[in-house]
């Protein structure tokens, strides 16, 4: 008898263990790459194989190689994928010309609109602790930070890294410790842009694992957004990364980013929360082939980055979660970086707000039963719709790549790429009678199906079909990249005063941006 009350009261604690193990929330890390193309990871073809710690990523998870982006430039995208919701809704683009991609700079006076309830505030209600690493791009005013919108810890900048600048008529870009910065770009955080020297990837990767030891410590649930940007021009590397890569500086950005990715998982395994951590890699846009050899490789796919052809914005993406997600596994889910705001709060227990509309999908049923559920690709350029997808089929409403004029300075976004009636250099309105392309046998676009045919005639309508339905419930948000000011630049950011970094810049005069692309 005394055996089976042991028994019984073992069973009964098993149980409630295990209850409490499903009532935990999972933590969450998203690694955003910049400007990283489909064809940059070993797994995804990358002849050289420089990518080992991202290849066994994906040996361990789930490769989705049908995934995107919700723009062909950084600063919407990072916006759709903070608030699961296209840039036309959530204002980061522009309306100042037809179809032009738009960014945040220095000079702009917008940034992510209050009214946005961004993924970290979701999972701060339910008891998360957030941190940024790396590049926000999102609004460079105080207002627009990111503490001011979900995330408890930054280390990182509000802008590029471009420069260096002489502080007079443009500022360097400050780097932030959470509310303050703590130095600027060339002048503390040095890039040599003469070798490609820099450290700026390894303080990514420590602080990474400082978060990670602290917050498996503390037990309660983290957020980790693991932001960098090595692979943005101007290309950075630390010195045993440089001049190891076959790819040159790109590539030995490219391993050291991969490196970094391999010290984040092999922390979480240490710290025993692997099996209790959802982590996703991804990038915010296609590789900017205009770089020519300090771009990367879009793979199969036509032109690169500030396109909506498949190479600005099909994105390499990998899931691993230890025991949740299989390994080995590919999925042909149609996806989209919009998706993680929504996947994210589903699985935090948490629901996105109902009082607008949420363009990210739950992937949760891809992600840990590999199931497929249809649903629409927009590509949008600037304030335009300019081609969708469903199923194989893609359908181009509007096509452009860059002005003549701009492509004979030798701005080249597809480069050794050019395909009639495609790569237009003039914004070509093709809504009347869209050109389509099944992606699936023809994933370079090359070859689109004639209109007299029964494939196009049996495929179009369903396409037209979404862009109707979209277009009728549509309600733009105010546009956040309309307007430019170099009085709004970073010339005396919070904590300048103790560090002597605070700059007198010039009185204000608003003008609208122009954007060339």
């Amino acid at each position: 008898m005394a055996d089976v009350k042991v028994l019984v009261l073992l069973m009964f604690t098993l149980s409630v263990t295990c209850i409490r193990a499903k009532e935990k929330p999972p933590n969450f890390v998203i690694m955003l790459m910049d400007d990283m193309g489909w064809g940059d990871l070993g797994v995804f073809g990358e002849p050289n194989k420089e990518t080992p710690y991202l290849d066994k990523m994906a040996q361990e998870g789930m490769v989705l190689p049908n995934f995107y982006s919700a723009n062909p430039l950084c600063s919407p995208s990072r916006a759709a994928l903070m608030s699961g919701r296209l840039p036309i809704r959530n204002g980061f683009y522009t309306t100042n010309d037809h179809a032009r991609n738009a960014y945040t700079p220095q000079v702009i006076m917008g940034g992510i609109p209050d009214e946005e309830i961004l993924l970290p505030e979701i999972l701060k209600d339910a008891g998360y602790r957030n941190k940024i690493i790396g590049k926000w791009h999102l609004g460079q005013q105080p207002q627009y930070h990111p503490l001011k919108h979900g995330f408890d810890e930054w280390f990182g900048a509000p802008n590029c890294h471009f420069g260096p600048y002489n502080n007079k008529n443009t500022p360097n870009i400050p780097v932030y410790k959470n509310a303050e910065m703590v130095g600027r770009y060339y002048q503390d955080f040095v890039i040599d842009k003469q070798t490609g020297e820099s450290n700026l990837t390894q303080m990514y990767i420590q602080e990474a694992l400082t978060f990670l030891e602290a917050e498996a410590s503390s037990g309660s649930p983290f957020f980790l957004y693991w932001a960098v940007d090595a692979t943005h021009e101007p290309l950075y590397a630390s010195k045993p990364f440089l001049g190891k890569s076959h790819r040159g500086l790109y590539g030995d950005a490219v391993m050291e980013l991969d490196f970094g990715v391999g010290q984040i998982l092999n922390k979480l395994m240490a710290l025993g929360v692997a099996e209790n951590t959802f982590v996703f890699f991804s990038s915010d846009n296609g590789a900017a082939t205009y770089a020519k050899t300090h771009g990367g490789s879009n793979g199969p796919f036509l032109c690169g980055k500030e396109t909506t052809f498949e190479g600005g914005m099909r994105e390499p993406a990998i899931a691993w979660w230890p025991n949740r997600i299989k390994p080995g596994q590919v999925s042909h889910q149609l996806g989209s970086l919009m998706d993680l705001y929504t996947t994210l709060a589903k699985l935090a227990g948490q629901e996105p707000p109902s009082d607008r509309v949420v363009d990210g999908i739950d992937l949760s049923q891809a992600l840990l039963q590999n199931n497929v559920v249809d649903r629409p690709i927009l590509y949008y350029r600037g304030n335009e719709l300019m081609a969708v997808r469903l199923g194989d089929y893609k359908a181009h409403l509007w096509t452009w790549t860059n002005s003549i004029q701009e492509f004979n300075r030798g701005i080249d976004f597809c480069p050794g790429e050019s395909i009639a009636n495609v790569t237009t250099h003039d914004q070509v309105n093709n809504t009347a009678q869209p050109l389509l392309f099944h992606v699936g046998r023809d994933p370079g676009e090359k070859y689109f199906i004639r209109p007299h045919t029964s494939e196009y005639k049996q495929n179009i309508g369903g396409i037209l079909s979404v862009v109707e339905d979209h277009k009728k419930h549509l309600v733009p948000g105010k546009p956040q990249l309309n307007w430019c000011d170099n009085s709004v630049m970073n010339w005396s950011p919070p904590g300048c005063e103790k560090l002597g970094q605070c700059y007198k810049g010039p009185p204000s005069n608003p003008q609208k941006c122009v954007w060339p692309h």
